[in-house]
């Protein structure tokens, strides 16, 4: 399985090796996502684009934040509803491309990409900074957050991110004002990481993940860059 080519909405529909653990899912929002929030990241409308099944999105909205939730796979989006639900949170969760968010012109303040970036290719990165330009106030403000280059080798993700590749892209539209490495937490162990490592690589040699720090749950760490940038 060529993991550039993953279809997002059979993961949610359980049909593919990734469905039986969910890396991304890991039951909340993401923690450093939390520690953005508690600095003060938000503010006015958000965006939580690529949100999958909401947690982000719900914990924003639970801090009395007004957050628009868009993904792309229907199924995703059902079960964030259903988790805002039945939180008693009222949040918009709606399907939309995201290299071109037709309809949400001049509406968000603060947009959160939260592990999206990395799954776009070069063309469509480009098409999708310029889709969150058009969607934003002047002044808002992007967190992005995606894998770095820091990943071991052979580990299947659809792209690792340099930070040349991040400052010529994002930099078309928007004034990076912090981009460092941090850790991204994953929902598997390393045993599950090397298991979904060898599935989805189909019988290669699966890489030495023994580098990856875990948290005090055992999840795996992942490298990414946190990005923060404001708009022109």
């Amino acid at each position: 399985m060529d993991v550039a080519d993953i279809d997002f909405e059979q993961v949610y529909q359980g049909t593919t090796p990734l469905a039986s653990k969910i890396p991304w899912d890991i039951g909340g929002p993401q923690p450093l996502i939390v520690a953005l929030e508690e600095a003060g990241g938000f503010r006015g409308e958000v965006l939580d684009i690529g949100c999958g099944l909401g947690e982000n999105a719900t914990f924003l909205a639970a801090r009395g934040h007004h957050v628009t939730g868009l993904d792309g796979a229907p199924t995703a989006l059902d079960e964030a509803r259903a988790r805002a639900a039945s939180k008693g949170l009222d949040i918009t969760f709606a399907q939309a491309d995201a290299t071109r968010l037709d309809g949400y012109e001049d509406r968000f303040d603060t947009v959160l990409d939260s592990a999206l970036y990395h799954c776009l290719d070069e063309q469509a990165r480009h098409a999708y900074v310029a889709a969150l330009v058009r969607a934003t106030k002047p002044g808002a403000q992007l967190h992005l957050f995606c894998f770095s280059d820091d990943l071991p080798e052979g580990f299947p993700v659809p792209a690792r991110i340099s930070e040349q590749s991040l400052r010529d892209t994002v930099g078309q539209g928007w004034t990076i004002t912090r981009l460092e490495r941090k850790a991204y937490t994953a929902s598997i162990t390393r045993d599950e990481a090397a298991e979904v490592a060898r599935t989805m690589l189909q019988g290669e040699q699966a890489p030495d993940l023994g580098s990856l720090p875990v948290d005090e749950q055992g999840r795996v760490l992942l490298p990414v860059w946190q990005l923060t940038a404001q708009r022109a």
